[in-house]
C-alpha cells in the first residue's frame, strides 16, 4: 500500500527549473533586493493592436461559448493557410487541432502515443519540460548530448546510435530553447535518412521559435526536406513567441488524422477546448498584418548583438552567436574551480548561477536544467537597459572571484 497520496507518475517529475528560478528571483525582490531577471522566455512587447481588437470584437459578437473541441473553423483554416504559405505543408482541417498552448500540445501528443517504457530521443541542450513530460506519460527520455562543437545540434550518427526497438519519438526544437541552434534543410535530410531506416520512430517538431531568427531566412522544416516522413510526424507550434501572445495560451498540432482524433478524444475528457476569445485572436494573428514579426525580430537582434559583446568581454565567460530564439547559452567553464569572496568553491554551473543571484541579484537558469553543462541561459527578451545592467552586475561579480 502506498504511503503517499501523490501518484508515482507525478513524483517522478520535478518542477520546471525556469519557473523555480523565476520564483526565487521574485522572492528576493519581495525581500527588498534589487533583481535583474534574465530568466523568463517571454516577449516583453504588447500583443499587437489588431490582434487585441479581434479579441474584443469576438467578445462583442458573443463568441464566448464552447467551440468545437479541435478549435473553431476560423482558427483551423488560418492554421492550414499558415502551414501552406510559410512552410509549404499541406494539411486538411481534420489534421489540425488547437490546444491550450504548445506545451499542452507536446504533453498530449506523448499522452496519446507512449506506452510504459517507450523511449523519446531528446537532444540536449533541451527545453526543461521535455524529459519530464515524457516521464509523466510513462515514457523514458533518452537524452543525447549535442556539444557546442557541433553547433548544439544532433548528428545522424548520434541519432542512429540512440535508436532502439523501444524508440517511439525524436523531438526536435529549431530554433532551439536554450541555444538558438537551427537546423538546415541538408541537416534535416540527413536525420530523415536515419529515421527512414527505423519505421517505429516518429518525429515531433517544436516550431515555436521558427520566426525568431536573425539571418533573414525562413526556418526550414524537416517535412520540407523529407516529405515522406509526413505520416509519422507531428508539427507543433503556437502564437506565443511570434506574436507576443504568451498569456493567450494557443498552440496547435498538425499531423495524421488518426493521431489528431486521439488527441481530440483525450482533450475532450480533460481540458476541453481552448479559450474561444484567444482562438479568435490567434486567427487574426496568423491571417493579419505580419509587420510586427519583422519589427520584433530586429529588436531581438540588436539586443542579442549588444549582450554578446558585453558577455564575451567578461573573463571566464564565452558565448557563441545564436542564429535564432531569444536566449544566450553562455559557457561559464572558465569560472568553474574559482572561489567566491565568501570562500565557496564554484564546482558547477548551478554554483555560478546562485553566486550571481546572491551577490549581484542577476537571475538566470543553470545549464544543468537543460542537460548540458557548464553553461547558463540568459534571456534577451527584455530591454537593452536591463540587459546592460545585468551584464555590468555579472562583470562585477566575476571580478571578485579568485
Amino acid at each position: 500500500m502506498t504511503t503517499t497520496r501523490i501518484a508515482e507518475r507525478v513524483r517522478r517529475i520535478k518542477p520546471s527549473p525556469s519557473t523555480s528560478a523565476a520564483d526565487r528571483a521574485n522572492e528576493l525582490r519581495r525581500q527588498g533586493k534589487s533583481i535583474v531577471n534574465l530568466v523568463v522566455g517571454e516577449p516583453d512587447f504588447d500583443t499587437p493592436l489588431h490582434i487585441r481588437q479581434a479579441a474584443a470584437a469576438a467578445m462583442d459578437k458573443g463568441a464566448t461559448r464552447y467551440t468545437l473541441m479541435a478549435g473553431t473553423v476560423e482558427l483551423r483554416e488560418a492554421i492550414v493557410a499558415k502551414l501552406k504559405r510559410e512552410n509549404g505543408l499541406d494539411y486538411a482541417m481534420n489534421e489540425i487541432i488547437a490546444t491550450s498552448g504548445a506545451k499542452s500540445a507536446i504533453y498530449n501528443a506523448f499522452a496519446i502515443t507512449l506506452e510504459p517504457g517507450d523511449e523519446v530521443i531528446v537532444p540536449a541542450p533541451y527545453w526543461v519540460s521535455y524529459p519530464d513530460m515524457v516521464l509523466a506519460c510513462d515514457g523514458q527520455p533518452v537524452t543525447v548530448a549535442c556539444p557546442e562543437a557541433n553547433g548544439f545540434k544532433l548528428t545522424p550518427a548520434q541519432l542512429e546510435a540512440a535508436i532502439t526497438p523501444r524508440t517511439r519519438w525524436l523531438l526536435i526544437n529549431s530554433p532551439s530553447n536554450p541555444t538558438g541552434a537551427a537546423y538546415t534543410a541538408a541537416e534535416y535530410r540527413a536525420l530523415a535518412d536515419v529515421l527512414l531506416r527505423h519505421s517505429q520512430v516518429m518525429v515531433m517538431t517544436d516550431d515555436i521559435y521558427e520566426h525568431i531568427r536573425f539571418d533573414g531566412q525562413k526556418t526550414p522544416h524537416i517535412l520540407g526536406a523529407a516529405p515522406e516522413l509526413r505520416d509519422r510526424a507531428l508539427v507543433v507550434n503556437g502564437v506565443s513567441k511570434t506574436y507576443a501572445m504568451t498569456g493567450w495560451r494557443i498552440g496547435y498540432v498538425a499531423g495524421p488524422a488518426d493521431m489528431i482524433r486521439a488527441m481530440d478524444t483525450l482533450l475532450s475528457q480533460s481540458t476541453g477546448n481552448c479559450c474561444s476569445i484567444s482562438q479568435a485572436a490567434a486567427a487574426a494573428a496568423m491571417n493579419g498584418d505580419q509587420s510586427f514579426v519583422a519589427e520584433s525580430v530586429a529588436v531581438y537582434k540588436q539586443r542579442r548583438d549588444r549582450t554578446l559583446d558585453l558577455i564575451n568581454a567578461i573573463p571566464g565567460l564565452r558565448c557563441a552567436t545564436p542564429p535564432g530564439a531569444f536566449y544566450l547559452y553562455v559557457s561559464c567553464e572558465g569560472l568553474i574551480g574559482k572561489t567566491t569572496p565568501a570562500g565557496k568553491l564554484l564546482a558547477e554551473d548551478g554554483d555560478v548561477v546562485m553566486y550571481l543571484l546572491e551577490s549581484e541579484g542577476v537571475a538566470m537558469v543553470a545549464g544543468t536544467a537543460y542537460g548540458l553543462s557548464p553553461y547558463f541561459r540568459l534571456s534577451i527578451a527584455t530591454s537593452i537597459d536591463i540587459l546592460e545592467e545585468g551584464c555590468a552586475r555579472i562583470s562585477r561579480a566575476v571580478a571578485e572571484l579568485r
